[in-house]
């Protein structure tokens, strides 16, 4: 219900799919150096607590768990609720940065990533 609303307001297709390759290259298994960032989009256990926040606050029963970041519809889901939540002007920058640097990302922490998904959506 929130992932569909989100995705037909905004067609993020080709951001996730950059972002996925940027992050894991496709890889649904990937985990990082640290072991915190798992899954296709690299979620964060935060990321996590973070959607099942959301989806408290709106009274929606669903919720996520950490197993649920090696899922890549669960993963592309929990990033539409973060942008639809976070993010609701749609800003394809703020998307991009955001993911790599959170909700107060730095510009300049997040100039490498950003080039990076704007190079892997072209």
């Amino acid at each position: 219900m929130y992932a569909e609303s989100a995705s037909k307001a905004f067609d993020w297709s080709r951001v996730i799919d950059a972002i996925i390759e940027v992050e894991s290259q496709g890889d649904p298994k990937a985990v990082n150096r640290k072991g915190n960032c798992v899954g296709i989009m690299q979620i964060t256990p935060v990321l996590v607590s973070d959607c099942n926040r959301i989806l408290k606050d709106r009274n929606v029963k669903k919720r996520y768990t950490l197993k649920d970041r090696y899922d890549i519809n669960k993963s592309k889901e929990m990033f539409l609720l973060i942008q639809e939540y976070y993010n609701p002007t749609n800003n394809i920058e703020k998307a991009i940065r955001s993911w790599n640097g959170g909700r107060n990302y730095s510009k300049r922490s997040t100039n490498g990533y950003y080039r990076k998904v704007l190079a892997a959506m072209n």
